[in-house]
């Protein structure tokens, strides 16, 4: 499933653009606050609804605007067509697929698949477990069938022995959120230590190639692993009734990345750490890809940065290998995969046009 085209109202310093594109790989140009960075965080917000650079959806709307709109047109090997949509304004978020209406964000991503590889990918080794978290979630989500509805049940789980912790409520009502928290969170973690296995092995290979290191990564789940969770959550009881909140469980869970076999996070420069962490996203892509017959829309912004010369052509090489639609950025085209077939956009200022 490839991206045909992507229509932008009201996003960032975007106005309006309709974009056709190349199914296999498109780069975008100009200089520095030009808005090319927005124009990528435009593609992510049609799969996932949300930014890759900031959490408050609010500050995406253009100044003066009132309600931002993202759409787009996707269209397979079988040559059938989906038209999604995503707005938001002060009346919150509208999908549409098809031009029906869906009360989930998640509805995009099961239609379009988005990745991003950033100058701040160096954060899934560097940055804290939330992070990691999220990006096995989004791994496990694409290729485990059962695992969104296990997370659902787990967080709703979650939230209400959190609940009934604080208000001191009897310990039968305890107990059974603890039961549900206890069920549901086995599922979680057993789908995320599934993929976190198929997951290493193709960050190893792609360690190998970007590093010439060894990088491996483990799963933790969150709690002893002398335990199982329910009774983890029965030895936490009297603490967890102290603090009014949850101790042990999958949302503690972290991945473990180690290269040559020391911490990854204590011996990598910064730009190590983005070649880590690119790996990490590249497998990701690739697992996907094998399980699902889709990769989906990848999108490198700024891949030079931090990068010199030789790691920049060995991230290429491995990005162009994926089975992917690629969005790439770059100041001028030096540096990227110019002699490949591709449409390729110039921005300034907002303003996006298509040049040979």
């Amino acid at each position: 499933m490839v991206l045909a085209q992507l229509g932008i109202a009201d996003f960032r310093c975007i106005r309006s653009v309709a974009l056709p594109l190349h199914p296999r790989l498109n780069l975008i140009t100009g200089p520095n606050a030009s808005g090319k960075t927005s124009l990528l965080e435009a593609f992510f917000f049609l799969g996932r609804g949300r930014s890759f650079r900031t959490a408050q959806a609010s500050t995406l709307v253009r100044e003066g605007a009132q309600v931002l709109r993202v759409t787009g047109v996707t269209g397979g090997a079988s040559g059938a067509e989906h038209r999604l949509g995503v707005e938001y304004g002060r009346g919150g978020f509208q999908v549409r697929i098809d031009g029906a209406r869906q009360d989930r964000l998640a509805s995009l991503a099961e239609r379009l698949s988005v990745a991003v590889i950033d100058p701040t990918v160096h954060e899934l080794v560097a940055g804290g477990p939330e992070g990691r978290r999220r990006f096995l979630d989004w791994g496990a989500f694409h290729v485990e069938h059962r695992f969104l509805e296990a997370w659902r049940r787990y967080q709703r789980a979650l939230r209400q022995r959190n609940a009934s912790l604080r208000s001191g409520a009897h310990a039968s009502e305890v107990e059974t959120w603890t039961g549900q928290v206890a069920d549901a969170g086995d599922a979680v973690d057993t789908a995320r230590r599934r993929y976190a296995d198929a997951l290493g092995k193709r960050v190893a290979a792609s360690g190998r190639q970007l590093l010439g290191a060894e990088i491996t990564c483990s799963y933790r789940s969150g709690w002893a692993q002398d335990l199982s969770l329910k009774a983890a959550l029965a030895r936490d009881l009297e603490r967890d009734r102290a603090t009014g909140t949850t101790r042990s469980g999958p949302h503690r869970a972290d991945l473990s990345i180690r290269m040559d076999a020391q911490a990854a996070k204590d011996r990598v420069s910064r730009g190590q750490g983005k070649l880590v962490g690119a790996a990490l996203m590249l497998a990701q892509v690739a697992l996907q890809a094998e399980c699902t017959g889709s990769a989906g829309v990848v999108l490198l912004d700024d891949p030079a940065s931090e990068l010199d010369d030789s790691f920049l052509r060995l991230l290429l090489v491995e990005v162009m290998a994926l089975p992917a639609q690629l969005v790439m950025t770059g100041l001028d085209s030096a540096g990227l995969p110019v002699d490949r077939e591709h449409s390729r956009f110039h921005v300034e200022q907002g303003e996006i046009r298509q040049s040979e």
